[in-house]
């Protein structure tokens, strides 16, 4: 009788395929989705803050204008002031092309274009064309420190609008 090893048929251990990375786990899969609109979340933060960053400087700038008015008394200078800040604000709103070339009647109505209304040719905001020629003049500084805050919130709501 032969004698046979009877563990010479048997086989090699056979291992199970390495695991893949793809596809990935369901965990993984809401880790990715939760970074993305982390992502997307921040992006619009980002961009919302940046839209608003010159209406609230301008803001403030205009609150600085209204008590160094408050204190000085100089309503020349005071609506210079304004005059220059709602033409900066409309710079960093508008395309410079619509904007930088305008003087006097064209400057008022592009104000009232853009802000809505008439406060700027047929309203108290007409000061900005007349305060460089009349330093002896009183204005009507409240008035316009109202006309320029209003326009500067409009415009920082509705962004940059066209005209």
């Amino acid at each position: 009788m032969p004698t046979t090893d009877p563990l010479a048929n048997l086989r090699d251990i056979h291992l199970p395929e390495p695991i893949s990375w793809w596809p990935p786990a369901p965990g993984w899969w809401l880790l990715a989705l939760l970074l993305l609109l982390i992502i997307v979340g921040l992006l619009g933060l980002w961009r919302y803050r940046r839209r608003q960053t010159p209406r609230r400087a301008a803001l403030a700038e205009l609150a600085r204008l209204r008590v160094d008015f408050q204190r000085d008394g100089d309503s020349t200078a005071t609506a210079a002031g304004i005059s220059a800040l709602l033409r900066r604000l409309a710079l960093s709103y508008f395309p410079r092309n619509q904007v930088a070339g305008l003087v006097g009647e064209a400057w008022l109505q592009f104000l009232d274009r853009s802000g809505g209304g008439q406060p700027f040719s047929a309203g108290p905001g007409r000061t900005l064309i007349r305060a460089p020629y009349r330093p002896a003049e009183i204005f009507e500084i409240e008035a316009l420190l109202n006309v320029a805050e209003t326009w500067i919130k409009s415009v920082g709501k509705q962004g940059a609008p066209s005209s």
